[in-house]
């Protein structure tokens, strides 16, 4: 079953993607260096390839966000 949003406010999904986002960023830190101790440079590579779109992900986001509160303060 999907979960809903606590809030009916429209921009609550938006930023807790953002915040989603910017949490695996420091996560893939933690995968990243786990994998190169262990040696294994294929998955360090791939861990730092979703640390990557989850940090491009985060970006659009925080654009987006701004642009919408700005039109909101009009």
């Amino acid at each position: 079953m999907e979960q809903k949003s606590a809030l009916k406010d429209k921009n609550y999904d938006l930023i807790h993607a953002i915040q989603m986002s910017l949490e695996n960023i420091y996560r893939m830190e933690t995968y990243i260096s786990d994998a190169e101790a262990r040696g294994d440079s294929e998955l360090a590579t791939w861990f730092k390839k979703i640390q990557e779109n989850n940090r491009k992900a985060g970006e659009q986001g925080k654009q987006m966000l701004m642009a919408r509160m700005q039109q909101e303060g009009r």
